[in-house]
């Protein structure tokens, strides 16, 4: 009876720990995928959109292989067309395309041929034909300033020493792997909108910042001379003619004129200067080109002549007829 019982509590206990060794191991299965599968793909996709490639251009020097594949390992150079030639597959149009999409294609080239099942291309950017941006126009430094990879237009105009004081507010981009389609940046002060003017610059750009416009202030003012128009701000007929020195005595504020440029021709546009500066008339905003005339009043320009005669004499007499 005893070694009954004994042979009952085996049965039990091995039945036990039978069951528990079966149950213990799906666990174990499971925990694995749910813990390190879903990061790789995140990895991925964060990775792709974060930090796009530079695009393949004419010149560039690539190098083509496929793993496993001893004699498919290939320095090729991007021809003016945009094409490479490689074994098996021939001429391929890389141009325009980043590595990745370079990988693609070739790949899909070699399993179309029937020269390969499931190849693992890999094209990595030996040598840019252009590894430079050039910056031009209205910088303290223009010239062709390396970089690699991608940047923004804020760091190319940084490395070019900022804008000069006559910079305009518009910037053009003529990228390298499309030179019929140059993109017009407008720069703003407004902090909120400066974002997205702080586009893309790739290896092989041209940056050009444009001139400031610039106004005219002739006529009965201290200094006549083209003012330019700052960068990101209005120009009025008052801030014109108070950055030329603003008007002489002698000057008609009533008598003003604007002399736009149309395509109609010229047009005269009135100003009642006086008005102006009494807040009692809108302070009128210029444009590019355009010419601000202020003339000469005739009433002061007579009493200041004959002032003006006047000690002369006096000078004159003073001077052949000393007082005895």
């Amino acid at each position: 009876m005893p070694s009954k019982m004994i042979l009952l509590y085996l049965a039990i206990f091995l039945g036990g720990h039978s069951a528990v060794s079966q149950d213990t191991p799906a666990p174990a299965k499971n925990t694995g995928p749910e813990t390190i599968a879903p990061s790789l793909p995140q990895t991925i996709t964060r990775t792709a959109t974060e930090v796009p490639e530079t695009l393949i251009g004419s010149g560039d020097l690539l190098k083509v292989s496929v793993f496993g594949v001893n004699t498919f390992d290939e320095e090729v150079r991007v021809s003016a067309r945009g094409d490479i030639s490689l074994p098996l597959v021939g001429d391929v149009h890389v141009a325009g395309l980043s590595t990745d999409e370079a990988q693609s294609l070739i790949g899909k080239k070699l399993i179309d041929g029937n020269f390969m099942v499931h190849p693992q291309v890999s094209v990595f950017e030996r040598e840019y034909a252009t590894q430079g941006v050039s910056v031009l126009g209205e910088v303290q430094k223009p010239g062709v300033y390396p970089l690699l990879g991608t940047h923004h237009l804020f760091d190319v105009l940084s490395l070019a020493g900022g804008m000069t004081p006559k910079a305009g507010s518009e910037v053009t981009i003529t990228h390298r792997d499309h030179p019929d389609q140059p993109q017009i940046v407008t720069l703003t002060r407004d902090v909120a909108k400066s974002t997205a003017a702080n586009v893309e610059i790739l290896p092989g750009d041209t940056v050009a910042v444009s001139l400031a416009g610039i106004v005219y202030i002739v006529g009965d003012v201290k200094n006549p001379a083209g003012v330019v128009m700052p960068n990101g701000s209005e120009m009025t007929v008052v801030k014109a003619i108070a950055m030329a020195g603003g008007a002489n005595p002698s000057a008609a504020l009533n008598g003003g004129k604007i002399i736009r440029r149309t395509s109609q021709g010229p047009q005269e546009i009135p100003i009642q200067l006086k008005q102006i500066l009494a807040a009692k008339a809108a302070d009128p905003k210029l444009q590019p080109e355009d010419i601000v005339f202020v003339p000469t009043s005739a009433a002061k320009s007579a009493a200041k002549r004959g002032l003006e005669a006047i000690v002369q004499t006096a000078v004159g007499v003073a001077i052949y007829h000393p007082a005895y």
